[in-house]
């Protein structure tokens, strides 16, 4: 196995967002019900969703949620399509399983599917309760979600399943069994919307909106993506109370994104569009669950206090291709700061678990290509991934601060580059080629550069000569602390770019290197620095990141507060 690739699965083992339960642990939930449960076709961009299909978004890995529901069954065509022999073929002891039928029980002009209340309804309940009892599972009865009547004075019509909740109440009651009404929850909630206003998380679909229903559609029954999402959330309470051992397991983001269809978006983009602007309170939280994200992502200056979680760094990635030789929509080549897949211009910003790409791959044809350009004051990223070729990380703005802790970042040529005060606290760096690794390019004046601690430079195989950096502009600042380097960093360390004067400018030095490419202060070049120990307080997170850098109204330098300081 090649070191690059150890390292990268010990950082992300290390740092994954939920702590996994070994499989014979976990929960399972498994779900057989009609179509406002069911898992929904997605092709031609179907806003429907069934309730079941979402529940996966507001629960962690350590809930495994099997969804057998299907639209138009009842608990008698449930039986006889095969669907039950299904579930009894999964079905283990300790499972848990959800049982929601009665819309189209009551349906009394199809024989396929009627089923009386107190009659067969009530018989295949039983049947359905029987089994998973004698098998170790653990039945929950929940009555049917309720439909959206409302009558021409604007009230809702309660008795929309007639007598099937009152009935599924009287088995649970029969077994002393838990039950969810989600009959009487859902009434409340719409009763306390009213008519129109509910109108929008149901599917009442507008001519033309829709590529699946391009004609337009009023439903009271199913949901769209946003009432499925409700209904979960109003659900929920009443599921954690019957099985409390899930509450630790409940996830509670603003949007979800999936590309399954259980999230609010498909698309990053599309979930960052809709985050509030020039948030002035608590961040807007947006899990990305995993998957192959191909698009470009920008997230504009006013989506301030933005928290995008990936589900898992190695599986949720952001990927585009774009480079600076490509002929953009000008009909010249784009050059280098068009070129990223991701693009942040919103300040108080955190990432964790997600791989930023830029997949167009090496050579003069494309040349620079970059992952992410950061211009963003008080931005952070934590245990995320940036791979990429020439340019990979572009830390734009001049003056602002960026924070990357347990990250890792892959490259050929000066592919940690840019003006921004930056912090890579514990990543772990690949050279893919004889380069340089830094080009900062600092303001003059402007404290620090680039500072990096505890980090561990590693190389793909064959690359032998490698040097910590060079300076971009005359000013540039680069720090290595406490670092492991490598065997393919150089003796000499750094380069001047063929900038003789930049000698006399620039600021590198290191403190404590170990690892085969650590050298003393005689062999690195002279114009570089070895610090000492009394001066490594200047340069903790806290220090480098919160620099008393605003002036008050008043003429006196403030500290600025980072939204997400308590990371370092």
């Amino acid at each position: 196995m090649k070191l690059w690739f150890f390292s990268a699965v010990c950082l992300l083992l290390m740092n994954s967002a939920v702590t996994e339960m070994s499989a014979g642990d976990r929960i399972v939930l498994r779900l057989m019900g009609d179509s406002t449960m069911a898992d929904k076709d997605l092709s031609a961009q179907n806003p429907e969703r069934g309730w079941g299909q979402r529940l996966k978004s507001h629960l962690d890995t350590n809930v495994v949620i099997v969804n057998y529901a299907q639209n138009g069954r009842s608990t008698k065509s449930f039986q006889d399509l095969g669907l039950w022999d299904k579930v009894k073929a999964d079905l283990k002891s300790g499972d848990w399983l959800f049982i929601q039928f009665g819309h189209n029980d009551s349906k009394a002009d199809d024989p396929a599917r009627y089923a009386p209340a107190y009659g067969a309804y009530s018989d295949n309940l039983r049947t359905f309760v029987e089994y998973a009892l004698s098998a170790g599972a653990k039945p929950v009865l929940f009555t049917p979600v309720s439909r959206r009547w409302f009558d021409d004075r604007g009230m809702l019509k309660k008795d929309c399943h007639g007598d099937y909740p009152a009935a599924v109440c009287r088995i649970a009651e029969e077994y002393g069994l838990p039950m969810v009404d989600a009959n009487s929850i859902t009434q409340e909630w719409l009763e306390s919307l009213g008519d129109e206003p509910s109108r929008q998380y149901y599917m009442w679909v507008e001519k033309g909106t829709s590529p699946r229903h391009p004609d337009g559609k009023v439903d009271n029954t199913h949901t769209n993506v946003a009432g499925a999402r409700k209904i979960v959330e109003l659900l929920l309470p009443a599921i954690t109370d019957v099985i409390p051992e899930l509450k630790p397991h409940v996830l509670n983001y603003d949007f979800v994104v999936a590309k399954d269809g259980s999230g609010d978006f498909f698309t990053v983009q599309e979930a960052v569009d809709a985050a509030p602007d020039y948030c002035k309170q608590d961040e807007t939280t947006v899990y990305i669950k995993n998957g192959i994200y191909n698009e470009k992502v920008t997230i504009p200056a006013n989506k301030q206090k933005l928290h995008l979680i990936g589900q898992d760094a190695m599986e949720t990635v952001i990927t585009w291709s774009d480079y600076a030789q490509k002929i953009g929509s000008t009909g010249y080549p784009m050059g280098t700061s068009a070129t990223s897949t991701v693009f942040l211009y919103a300040d108080d910003f955190l990432a964790e678990n997600i791989t930023v790409e830029n997949a167009s791959g090496e050579g003069k044809e494309i040349g620079q290509a970059c992952a992410i350009t950061v211009d963003a004051d008080r931005a952070a990223f934590v245990g995320c991934r940036f791979i990429a070729n020439q340019d990979t990380i572009y830390t734009y703005g001049k003056g602002q601060r960026q924070y990357f802790r347990n990250c890792w970042i892959e490259g050929t040529t000066d592919f940690i580059f840019g003006y921004s005060t930056a912090y890579f606290d514990g990543c772990t760096i690949l050279s893919k080629k004889d380069s340089y690794v830094t080009a900062a390019s600092t303001v003059k004046g402007q404290k620090y550069g680039y500072v990096f601690r505890d980090c561990r430079l590693i190389a793909s195989d064959g690359v032998a000569k490698v040097y910590l950096g060079r300076p971009w502009r005359p000013y540039a600042k680069t720090v290595f602390i406490n670092c492991e380097l490598g065997g393919h960093i150089l003796k000499e360390g750094w380069h001047n770019w063929n900038k003789p004067y930049a000698e006399r400018t620039a600021f590198y030095a290191e403190y404590g290197s170990t690892g085969e490419g650590a050298a003393s202060a005689k062999e690195r070049v002279k114009w570089s620095r070895q610090l000492k120990e009394k001066e490594l307080g200047d340069y903790s997170p806290d220090k480098v990141l919160d620099t008393e850098s605003e002036i008050d109204k008043n003429g006196e330098s403030v500290k600025v507060r980072w939204y997400f300081g308590d990371l370092f």
